[in-house]
């Protein structure tokens, strides 16, 4: 791109915590939450005790939404070639970190609550340990699934 996202003054974000996961590098880190499942390891969002209140209503067991910011990734592609793939396609057609703002999303499961730690164990996530934590919101699915959707693997 001519331009660098990062440098835009027309938007800001406060990070409300930070994910701890099992993967330290890149490298090491899975390319999707399917492969963080296979290969286990939960994973625990640190909350920033200031936003605590904010999950008054959320239990174990809840399926929610997480959504951080992908720091270490490029902001300047908007066509790649992934290797999964043939040929190249556009940015806003893939889950690829890579992306003007690197926001990337998550639906987990809660698995645990931890109040005195300002902690929530979730089953897996695909992300470097300390990645800022941007929200959390509720999967719901009576808003979440599209109309007509049927339960299939595209």
């Amino acid at each position: 791109m001519p331009f660098d996202p990062a440098l835009a003054p027309d938007a800001a974000v406060a990070f409300i915590g930070r994910i701890r996961s099992p993967w330290r590098t890149r490298d090491d880190c899975p390319k999707n939450l399917r492969q963080a499942r296979e290969r286990g390891g939960h994973a625990v969002i640190e909350l920033d005790p200031r936003f605590w209140q904010g999950l008054e209503g959320l239990a174990s067991g809840s399926p929610v939404i997480v959504l951080y910011w992908m720091d270490g990734s490029r902001r300047d592609l908007l066509v790649q070639s992934p290797q999964h793939r043939e040929g190249s396609a556009g940015t806003f057609s893939l889950r690829s970190p890579a992306r003007p703002n690197p926001v990337a999303i998550a639906v987990v499961t809660l698995l645990a609550i931890d109040p005195e730690a300002c902690a929530l164990t979730i089953d897996a996530i695909d992300c470097c340990d300390g990645t800022p934590l941007l929200d959390i919101k509720p999967w719901l699915p009576s808003v979440d699934i599209p109309p007509g959707y049927r339960d299939a693997d595209p």
